[in-house]
């Protein structure tokens, strides 16, 4: 056996299933890179596309079993972080699912096989795969061993820009888009202090300081999801 059939057996161990249809978890692991010309090889994006849609619904699920009597706007940042590319590439690093990937050397030579978009798709990939090879009950029994630890860690927020943070929530909670304005500018030209304020819809604003207006963008951001519950 070589080095990658090994990798590929290590990886079925480790979540817990073993593939009927071998074809198809040979296409869940291979990335666009394999093959070239008229020798490209079936790769895994149309099964990431389904995996990201299946996760999304096993997520959705897991979060409404354990949150009954949440609102939308306080699931959505939640669910958003535990269908990131993040968390999906996280998952596929627990399980080194990037030794069993097929992909090309020059790939691989630029360090693909550990890229977070390339996990991210593959990890995503695999479930579509095994959810197509059995049914979603034992899809969402493999999911939940497999996102135990990013559910026992949801903080939503942990390690996000604000920003970003924000505008996701407003857009779940069908607020408008926030906005910013510079209220204030003081201090000397080598120093100076930017005051932003945020708006989102009728949410009272909220404004904080930094030393460039992104900087204090941020701080005010972060500082309405605070107020709001949504940040800690």
């Amino acid at each position: 056996m070589n080095a990658r059939a090994t990798a590929v057996h290590t990886l079925e161990a480790r979540i817990g299933y073993t593939f009927k249809d071998r074809e198809l978890l040979e296409r869940a692991l291979t990335h666009a890179s394999t093959g070239e010309g008229a020798r490209k090889t079936a790769n895994n994006e149309v099964l990431e596309f389904v995996g990201d849609r299946v996760l999304g619904l096993l997520v959705a699920e897991a979060l409404a079993r354990r949150y009954p009597d949440a609102t939308e706007g306080k699931l959505a940042p939640i669910y958003n972080g535990l269908v990131s590319r993040e968390t999906c590439a996280r998952v596929a690093r627990g399980v080194d699912l990037g030794s069993a990937l097929r992909m090309s050397a020059s790939a691989t030579k630029m360090g693909a096989r550990d890229r977070t978009s390339v996990l991210a798709g593959a990890c995503e990939a695999l479930i579509a795969a095994v959810y197509r090879d059995s049914d979603l009950e034992t899809t969402r029994g493999i999911f939940t061993v497999l996102w135990r630890e990013a559910f026992a860690d949801d903080n939503p927020t942990r390690g996000r820009d604000a920003k970003s943070a924000l505008q996701e929530w407003a857009q779940a909670a069908h607020r408008s888009l926030p906005v910013y304005a510079v209220v204030d500018r003081s201090g000397p030209d080598h120093a100076p202090i930017f005051t932003v304020e945020v708006t989102v819809d009728s949410l009272p604003p909220q404004a904080a300081q930094g030393a460039s207006r992104q900087v204090a963008e941020k701080a005010a951001a972060q500082a309405l999801l605070i107020r709001e519950g949504l940040w800690t």
